[in-house]
């Protein structure tokens, strides 16, 4: 319907970003929390749940690119790949890109998220969702990690919500362990992280915990306009402290072999460099040694 009306984030409780409404698209109460998707003037379709921005047309290629892309080619090899959350496709489409991956499994806990966002943001998630390398489940993530063999897959990705409501048990310590188990001797799992000069605790807390899971604990920084704030940190954890020091010439011929290097719109092998190379308000957020 037409609409003259604003819509205010509401993740602070004393700072915020709004938009104006062109219509609204859909406005549902799931069995796990409040969706909606509007049109705006300025950044095409959003998806807000429970009045947080989780993704626009508009920017979404940053966060999507950088959460994707990284821990693939970081990797080198990853053939299996575990996407927890990310219902509306985008993660799931960007790691079809890779030529290399055999099979990316998606599990997402709310199945509204993925109806509506086909039906509303189709472009997103594009084609991945009839690739035949992908199995898309409407389940709990948690349930699914602590059930997984050990060693099945190769790289985990977590694009969840804030560590509150829904999203909370995506950032424990029982989760991170799981995590670690399932992986490969190489694996390594990214989740957001949020932005860090407004939520430094989140950072801080999730990379104690996952710390005692994983040896190698860092994180790596996107700029994405609608998270605001500055800097959005992506959270990495792996076995293997050399995936996240690849050199960049290294990290081109990977791009080049998955059939992403100029395909991207943030990403580069400069910029996948550089993103670890984190400002000290960041990394004192990390832990030491």
């Amino acid at each position: 319907m037409a609409t003259d009306s604003w819509v205010n984030e509401t993740l602070y409780s004393a700072w915020g970003q709004r938009f104006r409404v062109k219509r609204e698209l859909a406005r549902v109460q799931s069995d796990f929390q409040d969706i909606m998707l509007f049109e705006s003037e300025t950044h095409g379709r959003v998806m807000l749940l429970d009045g947080v921005v989780q993704i626009t047309e508009a920017d979404e290629f940053v966060y999507q690119e950088m959460l994707t892309h990284v821990p693939l080619l970081a990797h080198g090899a990853a053939r299996r790949v575990l996407i927890i959350g990310a219902g509306d496709g985008g993660v799931l489409k960007r790691v079809l890109q890779h030529k290399g991956v055999e099979r990316a499994v998606m599990v997402e806990i709310d199945g509204e998220v993925i109806r509506l966002c086909k039906e509303h943001m189709p472009g997103i998630g594009g084609d991945a969702w009839t690739d035949p390398r992908a199995e898309v489940i409407v389940g709990d993530g948690i349930d699914y990690v602590r059930k997984a063999p050990a060693g099945s897959f190769d790289v985990v990705i977590v694009d969840s919500t804030d560590p509150i409501g829904v999203g909370e048990v995506l950032f424990t310590d029982e989760f991170y362990a799981n995590a670690a188990r399932l992986l490969s001797d190489r694996g390594l799992i990214v989740n957001q992280c949020g932005v860090p000069f407004m939520q430094a605790d989140e950072l801080r807390e999730t990379s104690i915990r996952r710390g005692k899971a994983f040896p190698d604990i860092w994180a790596y920084v996107a700029a994405v306009p609608t998270y605001v704030g500055g800097f959005m940190t992506l959270g990495w954890a792996s076995k293997d402290a050399a995936q996240r020091k690849v050199p960049v010439e290294e990290i081109r011929k990977r791009a080049e072999a998955a059939g992403i290097l100029g395909a991207t719109r943030y990403w580069t092998p400069e910029i996948h460099v550089g993103a670890f190379n984190l400002p000290p308000y960041i990394a004192e957020n990390l832990p030491k040694g």
